[in-house]
Order: structure tokens, then C-alpha cells, then sequence
């Protein structure tokens, strides 16, 4: 506690920590400012109809920090930019131009940021198109006009940029990762409209539940930070060596392997294809043809987001994904490889390909622990929502994911900067 309190002091007399987190918190004000910015054309009375009576859009609202129910110019939120990062993130580990450009430093850097916002214009044009034909669909935009339609495309395509801008802001002059601390700020900017609606609702009968939900929810966010700060020490051993003139001494390290090697992008993933049904459901279910409307009917209904089939689903997914992403971005070849050059060798293995057979089977027990409980995690609102019997409060587990992993790094950032500082007097 003393530790805690130290810190906090350190943190207030550093003015250029003051200085950033100031600046973090007037973006976030800005950004919450235009969350309540409606797009014109759209009937918000129809629209909250609609997401009180559609537990699956509910879900998603409170993911884009209640821009959706508002549909706020920022509607599309940070989405279409997520995925765009995602594909660049693959593509540097399979495509080899990309894989070079990404070792080259800053400017590689640079030149995929640059790739991946262009990348972000085509798949922000076609989530906003789908977003119209939805919104028509359910007659809650009427017809428009062409300049109209370039119009309402235009300005979420705007929104969903100006968001990328304040996100690059934040990194640049704020505090931790721009990206990152927006989708916290909308997630956390959802909670407390969430948690009132869901009082209201808690009679007598659901008191005990309810604190039976508040117990799970602080042992949910224990097991988030065990796992997402849990590692598994490989010793590895380094020989004397002599390169030129210069002897290097023996040394001991350790290779850390997280138990949650791929964090939260197999559920970003999983939630692309789980949902993927249920959008096509909800933009078909008001067809004239009574087949194609009985099929959207089943979508809607099979893939409800408290239905045991949806949730089977999604934890498969997880899962599945889990393994997939940390196979391609972890290497046990290129590992191994890496030790032997370098003289290295865990104890009791040889090197080569003995140390890649071993790091593979330690990859694969960890990762199987990991992928279970982000499946769990996936699918805890569904498994909270049957104990307690509370069902409105739909906050996912990408949800906590995101915002215990910010916390966790910003605190890291935080801690560095002051380690930095302490260091200044004795350069001074």
C-alpha cells in the first residue's frame, strides 16, 4: 500500500505525466461528446424500439460505447479499423514482402499503418452499406435521395476516421495506446447506463442473485489478470564464447511463453462469424419471399446470444482460433534456430530440431489451457446470465478482456515513465 501511495505522489509531481493524462482525458470527453451526435435521416424512436425488443443488437451497443443506439456519426466505431490491423497481421507473417517491411523498424512501421488505413476505406464503405440496407430494411431510415445516401455513407465513413485520428492522438501526446484506451473508454463509457437499467429492473427475488452476479464478476476479473499476466519460464543456457577478440561469459536466461499467447483477436474473430448469421437473419427476416423468411427467422433464432447453440458455437470458434493465431505467430522453428546461433540450449535438450519438438509440446499444453478459458471467458455472459437470472446485463467477454488488459498495460507505461524520471537526477 505504501508502494501504491509513493507511486501516486511521484505520478502528481511529474508534470509531464500530468500533462499527458490531461490530454488523454479532453479526447475522451471529445469522443463522448460526438457518441451523442446523431446521424440525420434516422428515426431514434424506431431505432431504441428495435434494440429494446433485439438482444443481439443490444449486445453490440454496448460494445461500440452506445454510439449504435444513438447512431452517433461514430456509429461504426473502430471496427472496420481492427480488422484492417488484424489482416495487415497476418499478412506480415505470410506474406514475405510484408514480414520484410515489418523488421525494417519505424519506417516499416509507418508504411503498414499507412497500408492498413487505406485497407480501412473499403471495409468501412461496405459496413456502412450494410448498415443502411439494415437500417431500410427495418424501415427505420425511409428512402433517400442519392446526394442523401453519399451523404449518410459519407459522414459514418468520416466518423470512423476521426476516431483513427484521436486514436493516433493518444498515442503520440497521451498516455499508452490510442486505440486501445478508446474502445476502454466506450466499453467503460456503456457500464453505468447499463448497470441502471439493470437496477431497475432487480426486484426482491433478485437481490441474492444479484450479488451472486457481483461475486462472479470480481473472480471473471481475477482470472483475467492471472491469465493474462501468467508465464512459463524456459531456462536457457548460454556457453562462453570468444568473437574476435572479445570473450563473452556464459550467462543464464529464460524464454517466457504467455499462457495467453494471442489475447483477444480469436474473439474479435470468433465474433465476426458468430454474428455473421444473425445479420443476415435480421436483414432477411422482413423478405416478401416467405422460404427466405423462414430460413432468416431460424438464423435469428438459432443464433440468439443466450441460446446454447450460438454459445457452442462461439467457444468452438474460440478455441479453434486460439490455436490457429498462436501457430502462426509464435515459431518454435525460427526459436530454436535463434537460440542455437546465438549458443544457447535449454537444459536437457539438444539443440535444433529437439528444441523446436520441445518448445512445440510446451506451446501446445499451455495454449489448450489458454483457448479454454478465453472460450469461457467468450461465454460468460450467457453462463452469469443462467445462474443469476439477470439478463440485461450484457457485457461480454471481450468486453473484460479489453478493458482489464488497458488497465494493466497503462499501468505498465505509467510505471515505466516514473522508473525513467527517478533515473533523470543521477544523469542531471
Amino acid at each position: 500500500m505504501e508502494k501504491i501511495k509513493q507511486k501516486i505522489q511521484l505520478f502528481l509531481k511529474d508534470p509531464e505525466l500530468k500533462r499527458k493524462a490531461t490530454f488523454t482525458l479532453f479526447i475522451f470527453f471529445i469522443f463522448r461528446v460526438f457518441a451523442f451526435l446523431p446521424v440525420p435521416t434516422i428515426d431514434l424512436t424506431r431505432l431504441q424500439n428495435l434494440f429494446a425488443q433485439n438482444q443481439f443488437l443490444s449486445l453490440l451497443d454496448i460494445f461500440s460505447g452506445g454510439t449504435l443506439i444513438n447512431f452517433s456519426v461514430m456509429a461504426l466505431g473502430l471496427n472496420p479499423f481492427i480488422n484492417a490491423s488484424i489482416i495487415f497481421q497476418l499478412l506480415t507473417i505470410v506474406v514475405p514482402r510484408f514480414e520484410k517491411l515489418a523488421k525494417e523498424g519505424e519506417y516499416g512501421r509507418f508504411k503498414i499503418n499507412q497500408y492498413t488505413r487505406f485497407l480501412t476505406v473499403p471495409l468501412t464503405l461496405m459496413q456502412a452499406i450494410g448498415i443502411y440496407f439494415l437500417l431500410k430494411s427495418q424501415q427505420i431510415i425511409g428512402f433517400l435521395s442519392p446526394i442523401e445516401f453519399f451523404s449518410f455513407i459519407f459522414t459514418l465513413v468520416a466518423g470512423t476516421f476521426i476516431l483513427i485520428w484521436f486514436g493516433e492522438l493518444i498515442s503520440e501526446f497521451g498516455m499508452g495506446n490510442g486505440i486501445s484506451l478508446l474502445i476502454f473508454a466506450g466499453i467503460v463509457g456503456r457500464i453505468p447506463i447499463t448497470l441502471t437499467q439493470t437496477i431497475k429492473t432487480i426486484n426482491s427475488e433478485l437481490i441474492f442473485n444479484a450479488i451472486i452476479f457481483l461475486a462472479l464478476a470480481v473472480f471473471v476479473i481475477a482470472s483475467v489478470v492471472f491469465v493474462n499476466e501468467a508465464i512459463r519460464k524456459i531456462p536457457v543456457y548460454y556457453a562462453k564464447r570468444i568473437r574476435g577478440n572479445r570473450v563473452y561469459q556464459g550467462a543464464t536466461n529464460f524464454l517466457p511463453l504467455k499462457l495467453n499467447q494471442a489475447g483477444v483477436i480469436p474473439i474479435i474473430f470468433a465474433v465476426s462469424f458468430v454474428l455473421f448469421p444473425q445479420l443476415i437473419g435480421n436483414f432477411l427476416v422482413s423478405s416478401s419471399n416467405q422460404a427466405t423468411a423462414q430460413v432468416a427467422r431460424f438464423l435469428v433464432t438459432a443464433f440468439n446470444p443466450s441460446g446454447f447453440f450460438y454459445n457452442f458455437f462461439y467457444f468452438f470458434l474460440v478455441v479453434g482460433f486460439t490455436f490457429f493465431y498462436t501457430i502462426v505467430v509464435f515459431n518454435p522453428q525460427k526459436i530454436a534456430e535463434e537460440i542455437q546461433k546465438n549458443g544457447g540450449f535449454i537444459p536437457g535438450i539438444r539443440p535444433g530440431t529437439p528444441t523446436k519438438s520441445y518448445l512445440e509440446k510446451i506451446l501446445y499444453r499451455i495454449t489448450s489451457v489458454g483457448a479454454i478459458f478465453l472460450g469461457l471467458i467468450a461465454i460468460s455472459p450467457a453462463i452469469v446470465s443462467k445462474i443469476t437470472g439477470i439478463e440485461n446485463l450484457l457485457i461480454g467477454g471481450t468486453g473484460i478482456l479489453i478493458v482489464v488488459s488497458v488497465i494493466l498495460e497503462t499501468f505498465k507505461t505509467i510505471e515505466a515513465q516514473l522508473v525513467m524520471r527517478s533515473y533523470d537526477k543521477f544523469v542531471n
